[in-house]
């Protein structure tokens, strides 16, 4: 299987292999995994039922899969057990090798020694592994929809806020053309009220001197 998995690695797109398991015997693969890729499993586990003549899933079956981190003393990233179908992710936190182990359990009452007399085993796991995947999956349908909604409310408070700020924006700029109007306003007022005021002492004080002077004639 160390063979196998580096075909794998020929780009994004899954590829699907099968393989047999003989009990509870573990069956593992070695992964030489680039720093932060991400690796998406689904795999189906079936035993032989002897009334189909073939390979059939049942409820009994359950498979636990680990992936440890061999270049730092086997640190366990992925501790998962499953049914007889499912999936598992993990992400590479550093790039070396990785050790992917398959270990089967059943409890369809079928001894294990049974197993040896069905070609290749007694289990049959079929795996579809993408490394470096990007696809979105449709059990994440609805968490990315979740996330999708959010975000469109986020930019329609954001549109709001944005409105608002234009209008806050305009109602200023209109005060302030009110205020600049009104205080030129003003000051044409006092302009004239200044001129107003300086022709009426002069008047006055034209007035005054001809009254003096009157005065002193008469």
């Amino acid at each position: 299987m160390r063979v196998l998995l580096p075909f794998l690695m020929l780009g994004s797109v899954a590829h699907a292999l099968y393989f047999y398991l003989d009990g509870t015997a573990s069956k593992c693969f070695f992964e030489e995994l680039p720093k932060d890729t991400l690796v998406v499993g689904h795999y189906t586990a079936e035993e032989w039922d002897d009334n189909l003549n073939a390979w059939a899933k049942h409820d009994g079956i359950s498979i636990y899969i680990s992936v440890d981190e061999m270049f730092d003393n086997d640190h366990r990233v992925v501790s998962q057990r499953g049914t007889s179908a499912g999936r598992f992710t993990f992400t590479a936190a550093d790039a070396g090798e990785h050790k992917i182990c398959f270990t089967p359990s059943s409890s369809s009452g079928r001894p294990n020694w049974l197993s040896v007399l069905q070609p290749n085993g007694g289990i049959k796991l079929t795996l579809d592994l993408a490394i470096g995947s990007s696809e979105i999956e449709s059990t994440d349908k609805t968490k990315l929809t979740d996330i999708a909604q959010r975000v469109r409310d986020l930019n329609a408070r954001l549109l709001d806020i944005r409105r608002e700020q234009i209008f806050q924006r305009e109602r200023e700029a209109e005060f302030r053309d009110q205020s600049e109007s009104t205080n030129s306003r003003v000051v044409r007022w006092m302009f004239i009220q200044i001129v107003v005021l300086g022709i009426t002492c002069a008047w006055q004080l034209s007035h005054l001197r001809s009254f003096f002077i009157k005065q002193k004639l008469t």
